[in-house]
């Protein structure tokens, strides 16, 4: 296991930090320091230090989990029924519009991943003591700004970040079409481009530098992009993942993540566990798997019910976690969504057949949510489950049945990555492996992906695809004042900052373009009718 990117995250904090402080001095007083020879600039400031950073910051916000609290567990989570809560603030699985919540991974995404990001592919470019850092930045920028484009549609792509160097300061909102284009084309390109022979990539955090590990992600991000396009241009997907097929993560060894680091508090800790560990809150006791994971991984005996547990969070006055927690499969129960804490029996948790008391729904396994845990990013299991779906829809890249195979073993022994207490044996995958082979085509598939993306807490990922293909079948809730009239959320609106700021004129085009309205239930581009 890559000493660099598995065990080794804190030696990484304290240049995390000079990262962060170099990347906000070498883009905001840029003309001070090319004049002062005492601080960094281009000519002297290695850009490894704030590749680092960006990768941290993709993770999610250094400010206390902001965005990844507010659109990945608020909002993700819940809408798409992996978790659910009671939480009043938690507006997802009640379809209810907060916008400072729903703009929150704009605010921070542009501030503390794109600026950066941005940065050192400017100042890496054309620089070949720096080839496979450029390569690798451009592939993290493509991932970067894929996750925002998928969230809100039409945004500042071309321009964003390049203030500076275009001495531009608003930035035009390019189309989801266009962006989509030029993000398969950069990925591509830099993917191409990545050369075993050349430069290291000292601040790399999640790879080590191991750049045929970087070409197989770059593949893997390729078909990622290109099947998020199967509803609305087939042939562009198809031909992108005939490119890359055979080329893709091989196995769990491959999988990206990020590990944190405990000793860094809120600028290194992960951030999913500092929202379900309760540091903002009492998300720790009120956030709970929904019974509609619990109940699909029951009907099948599924092993990875080993994410789950009840009774981790003691009943008392200070629900304090409790070490002797039961990891009993027959016992685990998820939490129905929709709920909340008032009184009205159609929505009161109490009033429930399910309610006994909040510890006896289950909980995220600890070793899930730990400080200096780990953040999935991309895995072999979901880019196995992408070419079952394109071996189904279009026969190409190979046995639909085999990919699928790969994927449902590769997703339930990836868990152990996460802590040894969830390590489910190579038997007891494999059997069950054998007693659910694919027979379901794209929606067997595609409940499998959120499954999957469930147990990697990448919320995300599992709205995005549920989005495309329309599985799994979930059924909605209509709670009181929801915003879209008890449909499931589509996208998030625009943050209304954007209306008076120096984007106004881009803003109101692109909200006025958006099908279906600039709201909760409008559409992105490649999610078709």
């Amino acid at each position: 296991m890559n000493f660099m990117k598995r065990n080794k995250f804190k030696i990484y904090s304290l240049s995390l930090l000079m990262g962060i402080a170099a990347m906000s001095s070498c883009t905001k007083d840029f003309v001070e320091i090319n004049t002062d020879p005492v601080n960094y600039g281009p000519t002297n400031f290695d850009p490894n230090f704030t590749f680092s950073t960006a990768q941290l910051t993709y993770t999610g916000s250094t400010d206390f989990a902001y965005e990844t609290w507010r659109a990945n567990l608020i909002y993700s989570a819940t809408m798409m029924q992996g978790m659910s809560t009671v939480v009043s603030y938690w507006a997802g699985d009640k379809y209810l519009l907060t916008p400072w919540y729903t703009s929150a991974y704009w605010e921070r995404a542009y501030a503390e991943q794109v600026k950066p990001i941005v940065d050192i592919v400017e100042l890496t470019r054309d620089k070949e003591q720096y080839k496979n850092l450029h390569q690798a930045a451009r592939i993290w920028r493509a991932l970067i700004f894929a996750r925002i484009t998928d969230l809100y549609g039409d945004i500042p792509y071309s321009e964003a970040g390049q203030g500076y160097y275009q001495k531009n300061l608003s930035a035009k909102y390019d189309k989801q079409q266009d962006i989509y284009m030029d993000l398969l084309k950069e990925v591509e390109e830099a993917t191409a481009a990545l050369d075993i022979n050349a430069d290291r990539i000292t601040g790399d955090v999640v790879y080590g530098s191991d750049i045929a590990k970087w070409q197989r992600f770059g593949h893997s991000l390729t078909l990622r992009l290109a099947m998020r396009l199967t509803k609305v241009d087939d042939a562009t997907a198809r031909s992108y993942v005939e490119k890359v097929a055979g080329k893709t993560l091989s196995s769990n060894a491959d999988n990206a993540f990020l590990k944190h680091d405990e000793t860094g508090a809120r600028i290194t800790q992960n951030r999913n566990s500092q929202v379900l560990l309760g540091d903002g809150g009492q998300e720790h006791y009120y956030v709970k798997w929904s019974d509609t994971f619990i109940d699909a991984l029951k009907s099948t005996n599924d092993p990875r019910i080993k994410v789950a547990v009840t009774q981790l969070w003691m009943n008392d006055g200070n629900k304090d976690q409790n070490t002797a927690f039961v990891t009993d499969p027959a016992v685990q129960k998820g939490m129905p969504n929709g709920k909340d804490l008032n009184n009205n029996p159609l929505y009161a948790i109490s009033s429930d057949p399910s309610y006994t008391s909040f510890s006896d729904y289950s909980s995220p396994h600890p070793g899930m949510i730990k400080r200096d845990g780990i953040t999935f990013i991309l895995t072999y299991a979901e880019s196995e489950l992408l070419l079952a779906e394109a071996a189904v829809r279009w026969g190409i890249g190979g046995d639909a049945s085999t990919h699928y195979a790969n994927a449902l073993k590769a997703g339930i022994t990836f868990l152990g990555q996460y802590d040894g207490a969830l390590t489910i044996s190579e038997t007891d995958a494999n059997n069950f492996v054998a007693a659910n082979p694919l027979t379901g085509g794209i929606k067997q598939i595609s409940e499998q992906y959120w499954i999957h993306q469930n147990t990697a807490l990448n919320f995300y990922e599992s709205w995005f695809n549920w989005r495309r293909t329309g599985y799994p079948i979930l059924t909605p809730v209509n709670y009181p004042g929801n915003a879209t009239e008890g449909t499931i959320p589509r996208r998030f609106p625009y943050p209304t900052a954007e209306e008076a700021g120096s984007n106004a004129a881009y803003y109101k085009a692109a909200s006025a373009a958006v099908p279906g309205g600039d709201n909760l239930s409008g559409r992105v581009w490649w999610d078709k009718q």
